[in-house]
């Protein structure tokens, strides 16, 4: 049996502190990840990567293995000293998946438990379970698309992850972000599940794939028929409002809602606001108003 300088596999010093040796170890296990790294070896690397800080993060582990000296290298062949009591004796069989080194020092003390249950080299790692957030964006954000950047807190600390918002994305839509999700063993990371919320808007309202927006016009406007100036998300563009329009009458710009296939539309819906009559002359332009037509709404809609 060959010896395996644990020390040497990390790049640590034999006095490296606890934290030097997770950093080591975080930083080889995702350079030799068979899921990032497909070059011949890697995995065999990872596996001896993933074997020398089960023994070093280990205080118990740690201070058994420096029992046995500084002297021993890499490949020489390997007895444990007359009277060991790291853990031998078990007959595993290759069971944990290291080294038949490490199983002989500290077989009986290894659980598959320290892995959360996973046999972490009877095949690939699983990828941890997708990990769920929110964003808030704004409803430009979602008509044009944009980049954003999102801090996840995760067990290691705040986690900043950019974050690419797709054109015509809608409230409550989640989408999936290969690999952004919490880190499991290995580094290995899940996926993100992104729910898009979006902001309230002070002149369009969502409806779907439509966009509402409320456009006051005038009495004159209204009876006359108009052209009208109409803000969309696209900038502003001419709306023709027929004669006789009315209050709460809906007009359709098409294609002018959220991007899509096919894209959504702009509802226009016409408020007819009356100036009031400060003036004498104003009030005599109503009267004449009046005078002038016959048109009752109430009778209209059969209430009078």
């Amino acid at each position: 049996m060959e010896f395996q300088d644990y020390y040497d596999t990390l790049g640590v010093s034999r006095k490296a502190t606890d934290a030097e040796i997770k950093a080591a170890y975080r930083k080889l296990a995702r350079q030799f990840h068979p899921d990032r790294n497909t070059d011949a070896g890697a995995e065999d690397r990872f596996k001896a990567v993933s074997e020398a800080y089960e023994v070093l993060k280990d205080p118990e582990k740690r201070q058994q293995y420096d029992a046995l000296g500084a002297n021993w290298q890499n490949g020489q062949q390997f007895r444990p000293p007359p009277g060991w009591d790291g853990g031998a004796g078990g007959d595993f069989g290759g069971a944990s998946g290291f080294s038949d080194f490490f199983e002989t020092l500290f077989g009986q003390g290894f659980q598959a438990g320290d892995f959360g249950g996973q046999n972490p080299f009877g095949g690939r790692p699983s990828r941890p379970s997708p990990q769920s957030a929110r964003i808030t964006v704004t409803l430009e954000d979602v008509f044009n698309g944009a980049k954003r950047r999102l801090t996840l807190n995760d067990s290691g600390g705040p986690r900043q992850v950019d974050v690419q918002i797709p054109k015509g994305v809608r409230p409550g839509q989640k989408i999936r972000l290969s690999g952004q999700g919490r880190a499991g063993m290995g580094g290995l990371r899940g996926d993100l599940l992104l729910e898009i919320d979006v902001q309230s808007h002070p002149v369009f309202e969502l409806d779907g794939r439509d966009v509402r927006v409320t456009v006051p016009i005038t009495p004159w406007e209204a009876g006359l028929g108009s052209k009208l100036e109409v803000p969309t998300l696209a900038g502003t563009v001419t709306l023709k409002v027929p004669a006789a329009a009315r209050t709460g009458q809906t007009l359709r710009l098409r294609g002018r809602g959220l991007p899509g296939n096919p894209p959504g539309d702009q509802l226009v819906s016409l408020q007819i606001q009356t100036p009031p009559a400060k003036t004498k002359e104003e009030k005599a332009f109503y009267e004449k108003m009046a005078a002038a037509f016959s048109f009752n709404p109430r009778r209209e809609h059969g209430q009078a």
